[in-house]
């Protein structure tokens, strides 16, 4: 039994130092990010920042359910710049679109929806850059 928990004890500091290793993905001072709730149960997320000259967009959609299939869109100054379909995948059901779009001038508006056609879920993030 002792020998038992040694392992495990190791185990577990060994999985900390990794952790504390493992580079923390964020957020730059420049980027703007914006959350809500779908019409349902999921959740969406909203990022954009400055990219090498240009603006990087992620679109989240989090619906905690593997294998959804998701109509997204998105729009930047009323004009259509993405349209696809995602799907939710594991291990936390959710999908993230990411691309690159000029940086037009003044204020960039973006709107990104995301529609489940199975259960009519509607996910709609709005945000200024």
């Amino acid at each position: 039994m002792a020998g038992r928990f040694a392992r495990i004890a190791a185990v577990t500091a060994l999985v900390g130092v990794v952790m504390a290793a493992a580079p923390i993905a964020s957020a730059s001072d420049d980027d703007v990010i914006r959350r809500g709730a779908c019409s349902g149960r999921s959740d969406w997320k909203l990022k954009v920042g400055p990219e090498d000259g240009r603006l990087e967009l992620e679109f989240e959609v989090d619906s905690n359910v593997n294998g959804q299939t998701w109509r997204v869109r998105v729009f930047q100054d009323g004009d259509r710049i993405f349209t696809g379909r995602r799907e939710t995948r594991g291990p936390s059901g959710s999908f993230e679109l990411e691309f690159r779009t000029r940086n037009r001038a003044g204020t960039d508006r973006f709107r990104a929806r995301a529609v489940n056609p199975a259960t009519d879920e509607v996910c709609v993030g709005r945000l200024s850059f």
